[in-house]
Formats: C-alpha cells, structure tokens, sequence
C-alpha cells in the first residue's frame, strides 16, 4: 500500500509503503531472487527529499552502494568515513547537490 499525502502546495510531502515479511511482489512465478540482470532489478526508483532541494528528475546509472554516502552527505557527513566508500571510490548519487 502506497499513500500520498498532499502538502498544499502541488508537491507531496509523505510517502510511505506496508511489506508483509515472505511475500514476494512480483509474477507468481517468481519465487527469490537476489539482483540480477533482469530490468526489473535493475531499474528501479528512487526519491529523496530535502528541505531546500527542487523538484528534478536524474537519468543516470546508478547503484546502491550510492545511497549510504548520499545519506552520510545529506546529513553532514563525510561520506569516506566509510571504509567501503574509500576501497571502492563510491560516489554520492550524481545530481542531487548542484540543486540544493
């Protein structure tokens, strides 16, 4: 269940979703999977919210070993405190501070 809450000014403020835990959303078919190359695992959406940040969309490729240094980044911190980020040369997610 996905839910969107209106914030009054055209730009919803509040998403959210309910997973049960052993239920697999996808084809009954389907039964585990773990990535892939599948385009269903690999294209997949993801939205963050900042105060300040403008509303803009970012068509490039990207993983999620992106996502711990962008929260690190957004919050202040500095992403190669993480050892993993610093063996790997793992950026922040391209596009999302030229516009804060």
């Amino acid at each position: 269940m996905i839910g969107l809450c209106p914030a009054g000014n055209g730009h919803y403020r509040d998403v959210f979703g309910k997973v049960e835990e052993g239920v697999v959303y996808a084809k009954p078919t389907k039964l585990a999977e773990h990535g892939g190359m599948n385009p269903d695992d690999q294209h997949v959406l993801m939205l963050i919210d900042t105060p300040g940040a403008h509303h803009h969309a970012v068509s490039a490729p990207v993983e999620t070993t992106q996502v711990a240094p962008t929260t690190l980044a957004l919050l202040g911190l500095n992403p190669r405190d993480l050892r993993a980020v610093r063996v790997e040369g793992t950026a922040v997610l391209p596009g999302l501070f030229r516009r804060l």
